[in-house]
């Protein structure tokens, strides 16, 4: 209420004079109701006694009252507001897009001032897994690429991996669990998540209440030996540690045309990861892997052998290293390099002597089954030496340098 007009009023009610409301209205350049309202808050004030007055309108029906538990559960997806404002006006809504936004807002709201969960940050009790999700850099040459990160950290000492991955399959998930389990030198006691399609049965869940984790997901975290703990959606503060280093990895938009390849990128995020382990945290004002070193790595419980093996051997799928490599019982076979960072499928052909490797369905390469570390091709060979080693040299001459040094090739 304007405290002018609440003056204006207050004299009539001093000389006990009724006032004119529309005059004083005019005046005042108001409704004559909020001058009426006025005079008569003013006489309660005074101690004189009014009929208080009675609601007589019934509440209106909002349009969207009918549709607010799908929404909640679109929500909790989550789903954008216009997604779902699309997805109710095929199921009959007739209301504006404005209700659905505002009514969206108001709910993601009063989600996030929830409590949350908290989150002890002891040696060897957690560590924290996300993706930094489709992030896009242009190469020297101005072509783009997509990927994404995988991210884990310890919140403890602050340890970090970091790999790029340009799928987020849930083998992909396992193999690079299984690479942050090597990096960080052992297994935490549980392993925080968010509601990612890999981890979550979304089918079986009841939305923002019981969380039903994806069987084969379940089985890997129990062989494992690590309590899978799945974060309610809009609390991001239940895995603070993890969303700092997502928006730390914008580190990496000072590359853009600043690469070659795929190899450059994944060499790239593969110093990143070193750097932030060797800086002072800003959380601990310590340096994450000399905190790790002597304060966490003995709580942290040792891997199981041949972890992966019990998941891919009748579906044999792996991650092309950033050496343009898989791994095939302890052994390692090469691939053309423009599929590092992709999930790749193997299979055994039928006499059990050769491995078959496939990128969406189609064969990319075969190699003969040996018990050498490395397994090359010779046309993967002359592309991999010219991605890095060999860099911008003609094909022939890269042909004839590992000719000349094929025995040392490993070392190379």
């Amino acid at each position: 209420m304007r405290q002018d007009i609440r003056e204006g009023v207050r004299k009539y009610m001093i000389e006990d004079m009724k006032p004119n409301f529309a005059a004083i209205a005019e005046q005042y350049n108001c409704d004559y109701r909020t001058v009426k309202r006025a005079y008569e808050d003013a006489k309660r004030g005074s101690g004189d006694s009014l009929p208080q007055p009675t609601e007589t309108r019934a509440k209106r029906p909002s349009k969207l009252d009918p549709f607010r538990e799908k929404i909640d559960e679109k929500l909790n997806i989550p789903c954008s507001a216009m997604a779902i404002y699309k997805f109710i006006v095929k199921h009959g809504f007739t209301g504006k897009y404005s209700i659905v936004r505002d009514y969206c807002a108001r709910y993601k709201k009063h989600q996030v001032h929830k409590a949350t969960i908290r989150v002890e940050h002891t040696a060897g009790l957690s560590a924290q897994v996300d993706w930094k999700e489709e992030m896009t850099l242009y190469n020297t040459e101005g072509k783009a690429f997509t990927f994404n990160i995988f991210l884990y950290v310890l919140p403890y000492s602050k340890l970090k991996y970091l790999t790029l991955i340009l799928e987020r399959s849930q083998d992909t998930l396992f193999n690079c669990l299984d690479d942050a389990f090597h990096h960080t030198g052992g297994i935490p006691k549980e392993i925080w998540f968010d509601n990612m399609k890999q981890v979550v049965d979304h089918t079986k869940s009841d939305i923002g209440q019981r969380v039903v984790l994806n069987e084969r997901f379940k089985q890997f975290s129990q062989d494992a030996g690590y309590k899978p703990v799945v974060c309610r959606v809009f609390r991001p503060q239940t895995k603070g540690v993890v969303e700092a280093l997502a928006r730390t990895t914008e580190r990496l938009r000072v590359y853009n045309n600043e690469f070659y390849d795929e190899v450059d990128l994944v060499n790239i995020v593969d110093e990143l990861c070193y750097d932030l382990n060797h800086e002072v945290s800003q959380a601990t004002e310590e340096i994450p892997i000399y905190k790790w070193e002597n304060e966490e790595k003995e709580y942290l419980h040792e891997l199981p052998d041949n972890l992966l093996d019990l998941y891919f051997e009748e579906d044999i799928t792996r991650v092309v290293s950033k050496e343009s490599m898989v791994i095939f019982r302890k052994c390692k076979y090469s691939v053309d390099p423009r599929y590092i960072g992709r999930t790749v499928g193997i299979e055994l052909t039928n006499d059990e002597q050769h491995i078959q490797i496939y990128y969406n369905g189609e064969m990319i390469r075969a190699h003969e089954i040996t018990t050498h570390q490395f397994n090359y091709n010779t046309d993967d060979q002359v592309k991999i030496l010219g991605s890095d080693l060999l860099k911008g040299q003609d094909p022939e001459d890269i042909l004839g340098f590992i000719k000349e040094h094929l025995s040392d090739y490993d070392k190379v």
